[in-house]
């Protein structure tokens, strides 16, 4: 169920840059839900407002956490569209400072509460593009009319990684979701098809990343590895638009573009996609480790 992406209609969370921002050139008419907008971002909804003849982007501030917020998107892209075609759960969170499992709820940068009971970076990463996809599925169906979901993994969601043990778990959770949802492509004659799969993208070259000092500093500095987010979006372009990626599909960005095969894959180090992090960083770690056991 290829879909040409001409006169369509996406909604993007965490369009306000990144790989995100880079997919929303890809499609006719977009909503951007995201906190806030990098410059890059602003400029894209001056330069196609919605009283403009043709491709429009619409802003429309979202935590993605509130699920209210969320339905908005929904109602946002209905009013002004017609509807989403396209639907792209993007906002994520590389284990930050604020939400990370080396700082425990209630110590040090956390802002995860004892009192919450839950990890901020489970509901950016995971709850989310759940819920996002029920919503999507919802108002496909509602309209009649076929759509994609796109999600967004990362080689995290096989490989292990010390720093990011949360992170790691939530990709392996997107993953085993998009698998799981391969069915909706191949429904009853009088359901629409809905086709939902992911890209797996190594270490990109994003505001996640450069802007924050604790996270280069992971980096190794003479191979970073890093892949841009246009190459990302040109791989989720091919997800939405080539007959073969059928839903399910999760395709890996990195030196080479790989489908990730749910059983007996050789990972992807065996790709040259493998994401080497500087050996120094994990002392971090331990430190953190031995400052909890001396305080017995």
């Amino acid at each position: 169920m290829a879909m040409n992406v001409e006169n369509k209609t996406a909604i993007i969370t965490g369009a306000g840059s990144g790989i995100n921002f880079a997919m929303r050139s890809f499609c006719c008419n977009v909503v951007i839900a995201d906190l806030m907008l990098r410059p890059e971002a602003q400029a894209l909804i001056s330069e196609y407002p919605l009283e403009s003849k043709g491709a429009k982007a619409v802003f429309q501030k979202t935590d993605v956490t509130d699920w209210a917020q969320l339905e908005t998107m929904f109602e946002i892209a209905t009013k002004h569209f017609g509807g989403a075609d396209i639907v792209c759960p993007g906002a994520g969170v590389y284990e930050p400072l604020w939400s990370n499992f080396w700082i425990p709820p209630g110590t040090g940068t956390s802002k995860d509460t004892i009192e919450g009971s839950r990890y901020a970076v489970l509901d950016i990463n995971v709850t989310h593009p759940i819920r996002v996809t029920q919503m999507a599925i919802s108002h496909f169906l509602k309209r009649n009319k076929p759509g994609v979901i796109v999600h967004i993994s990362s080689v995290g969601g096989q490989a292990p990684n010390f720093p990011t043990p949360i992170y790691v778990a939530t990709k392996h959770a997107i993953n085993g979701f998009v698998r799981s949802l391969y069915r909706l492509e191949d429904p009853p004659v009088h359901i629409p098809k809905i086709r939902v799969n992911a890209v797996a993208p190594a270490r990109i070259l994003t505001p996640l990343w450069t802007d924050n000092p604790e996270k280069m500093a992971m980096v190794m500095k003479d191979n970073p590895g890093w892949v841009t987010p246009e190459d990302v979006a040109l791989v989720m372009l091919d997800l939405v638009e080539k007959e073969e990626h059928v839903g399910g599909t999760i395709l890996e960005v990195g030196a080479t573009v790989s489908r990730v095969e749910t059983f007996n894959d050789g990972g992807p180090a065996s790709r040259g996609n493998g994401v080497k992090n500087d050996p120094d960083y994990e002392k971090d770690m331990w430190s953190m480790m031995e400052k909890i056991a001396a305080e017995k």
